[in-house]
């Protein structure tokens, strides 16, 4: 709230790598992840949920989910000037309404018949179900034209995501004011294939081109439960993407074959790195000012070409 989120980063008590700026792919690890997170939660200060912005179609249903999984409190719903496609989101209506991956409470048959209206629906004396949301809906409604209107919101997120990782990286930088150096005049961490279990997130990736789309790649560094044992020199591959705890990011600057070795460049501090076990690849990108703005090249940059084909 004070600003830009990148100028005031904080760790969170709890996070995990979701890997994809859109849930769309998987929204069952999405309610997963947000239970694990949630789970954490002591109750000992107020909580507030920021929810997306994705409140079409399964969008909708996916945020009944949420609020069924969080039993919030009260409910901040503010809508968009003239339009309808959104219901306010009352304790009646999230109670009969079926989620995404949720069923709503059946109707009795005199309400389903429209007998009465729904906001003033009460439960028979002596029958008041516990589990219906008891939530206070909050709603505004602005009252000038293209208050919400989509457009360039894509645009700022791409921008705004960027700037965070970048913000996110100058914690590499020394905090004496003077020159940023590049990040390939860092000099990186050295970590064994067999220390750490592998996985890519968002696609499905051939064993044998996995250290390709590794490689100059932007991966949550994180902590599965189950030890990483592997007999051979690795690498270790994970069949399935965990749910588990992430405790910063990092970016594999390099792959030694030979040496068997990642080379990651990451802010987080060795002690917290000890527990890192798993290296998870999703579909965030490095921004593309690091790879073409890197300082003292010559010649072709690493990692970057004009020469692309966009029909293949």
């Amino acid at each position: 709230l004070p600003g830009p989120p990148f100028t005031h980063q904080q760790m969170p008590r709890k996070m995990v790598y979701y890997g994809q700026t859109s849930c769309e792919q998987d929204t069952e690890r999405y309610l997963d992840v947000v239970k694990y997170v949630f789970s954490c939660y002591k109750k000992e200060v107020p909580l507030v949920i920021n929810t997306m912005g994705w409140v079409k179609g399964e969008g909708l249903l996916l945020l009944i989910d949420l609020i069924r999984l969080l039993s919030p409190s009260h409910i901040v719903q503010m809508d968009i000037y003239d339009w309808k496609a959104m219901p306010p989101l009352t304790p009646e209506h999230v109670h009969f309404s079926a989620g995404l991956h949720t069923k709503g409470k059946q109707q009795s048959k005199c309400k389903q018949l429209g007998v009465g209206d729904m906001e003033s629906w009460k439960y028979p004396e002596g029958e008041e179900d516990m589990s219906a949301p008891q939530h206070k809906l909050l709603y505004v409604n602005p009252e000038f034209p293209r208050a919400g209107a989509a457009g360039e919101a894509r645009v700022h997120s791409g921008i705004l995501q960027d700037m965070s990782i970048l913000g996110y990286l100058g914690h590499l930088q020394s905090p004496d004011i003077g020159v940023v150096l590049p990040l390939h005049s860092l000099v990186p961490y050295q970590v064994p294939f067999n220390a750490v279990a592998l996985r890519v997130i968002h696609t499905d990736v051939a064993p044998n081109n996995i250290m390709y789309a590794v490689n100059a790649s932007w991966v949550g560094l994180c902590c599965i439960p189950e030890e990483v044992r592997c007999q051979t020199d690795g690498p270790v591959l994970l069949t399935q993407t965990p749910v588990c705890d992430c405790l910063g990011f990092g970016i594999v600057r390099g792959v030694d074959m030979e040496k068997k070795l990642y080379h990651i460049l990451t802010p987080v501090p060795p002690e917290n790195l000890r527990l890192v076990n798993c290296l998870l690849l999703g579909s965030i990108a490095i921004p593309n000012c690091v790879l073409v703005g890197q300082q003292g090249i010559e010649g072709e940059i690493p990692y970057v070409t004009s020469d692309y084909n966009y029909s293949i």
